[in-house]
């Protein structure tokens, strides 16, 4: 299908898939601690999620999509996260290969990549191994057989891709060249594994992707380019995906909280008040998990408008617009992770001074904003984050802000 006949296709406007969203949080919402305790992968949230093609939100109207931009985009992962953030994590690889395509050229991108994502299909990936000397080390390789190709190795930290109809997968070529690859998940030789062990997002099949004998065909290889402008902004669009779950786990406290105070929490045992949303203590408290919850979002929306400036910049031809809008997109995403990681937690924990030892009960599972909360801070070193922002302020380095990769 080309372009051209996607546009004549009769599609939901920026504003019906926005409107889309309430209701589909509503119904992650069901059972969700119920999943995470049972580890029951959530199966049904993606086959909904593409029937609502909210998979399409980034696509531009000339490219036959709806046109929303990166703040809608990273508002509806923060709210699906206010539901489950193991859906909304999920959706980064997703999303990620959806800006690539959008804001690549057109003869950079994959065969019918606009049309796939259009027609509801949804994108997974791995790229990072275990077992090698540093993280982002590839053993994976590539070879020609024929006129195609054969793949094999074993990748992890395949999020979603349980949940994906797509996956990107990253190789060495005989020339020791990285190569990356999009294959159907459903190829011979591919085996997504449900081996994800993390205390936390224990539902976003995060774990190991066999590849044994793949046969790669020569349309499905790219070579893969991390540090050009698009790969620099997509990194940053990456992380600020990760914070944007947290910050719905965050939400996810507060109403958490207030359902837990109004019908089952009851005053402290030398407290003046008759019930617990009376007691000065739980005000005190639902108040602060309430104020850090806003500062997290607030954060995170003014990352997403750096990046959506960012998008604005790479349609110019300006290049020092468009790199100090890199550079600017990628400050504020750390900033953001840096008030998540101080605000988040302290929320997730303080949420427990709301009741006494019934609190801790396991049929409440509260603990797991705090397990979740903490796995997606540990994808990237904070300590990192923020000397390199204070680095930048004090002396103006840029090294770390122009890598493409995990800052």
């Amino acid at each position: 299908m080309t372009i051209t006949k996607v546009l004549t296709v009769s599609r939901p406007t920026r504003a019906q898939l926005l409107a889309r969203i309430p209701g589909f949080v509503a119904e992650v919402a069901k059972g969700a601690s119920e999943r995470d305790l049972s580890r029951e992968l959530p199966f049904e949230a993606f086959k909904l999620f593409r029937e609502l093609e909210l998979g399409t939100l980034r696509i531009p109207a000339v490219l036959g999509g709806p046109g929303g931009s990166v703040a809608d985009y990273i508002e509806m992962i923060a709210a699906i996260g206010a539901a489950d953030s193991n859906v909304a994590h999920a959706l980064r690889s997703h999303f990620n290969y959806v800006e690539n395509v959008i804001l690549s050229e057109p003869r950079e991108r994959d065969a019918g990549a606009v049309e796939l994502i259009l027609s509801g299909k949804l994108f997974g990936g791995a790229h990072t191994e275990q077992g090698t000397a540093r993280p982002g080390q590839v053993t994976t390789t590539i070879v020609r057989k024929g006129d195609t190709y054969r793949l094999n190795g074993r990748k992890w930290y395949a999020t979603g891709t349980a949940f994906a109809d797509f996956a990107s997968f990253s190789a060495l070529d005989e020339e020791g060249q990285a190569v990356g690859v999009l294959l159907p998940v459903d190829r011979q030789g591919i085996t997504i594994l449900d081996d994800w062990d993390g205390m936390g997002q224990r539902l976003t099949a995060s774990g190991g992707v066999i590849l044994d004998n793949v046969e790669v065909f020569p349309h499905e290889l790219a070579r893969r380019a991390l540090d050009n402008l698009v790969g620099r902004h997509c990194s940053t669009l990456r992380q600020l995906h990760l914070a944007a779950s947290a910050a719905g786990a965050v939400r996810n406290v507060l109403s958490d909280g207030l359902a837990y105070v109004r019908s089952q929490a009851r005053s402290a045992a030398h407290s003046s008040a008759e019930t617990a949303n009376q007691d000065p203590f739980v005000q005190q408290v639902i108040g602060e998990i309430a104020a850090n919850s806003f500062a997290i979002d607030t954060a995170v929306a003014a990352a997403a408008v750096a990046l959506d400036r960012t998008v604005a910049a790479l349609g110019s031809s300006n290049d020092a617009e468009i790199e100090d809008a890199l550079i600017e997109s990628a400050l504020t995403t750390a900033r953001a992770q840096l008030v998540l990681g101080q605000l988040g937690l302290r929320s997730a924990e303080r949420m427990f001074e709301l009741g006494g030892g019934s609190a801790t009960s396991r049929g409440n599972n509260f603990d797991r904003h705090w397990r979740n909360i903490r796995t997606v801070l540990n994808h990237n070193p904070l300590l990192h984050k923020s000397r390199v922002l204070g680095d930048y302020l004090l002396n103006g380095t840029t090294t770390h802000l122009r890598e493409g990769r995990v800052f």
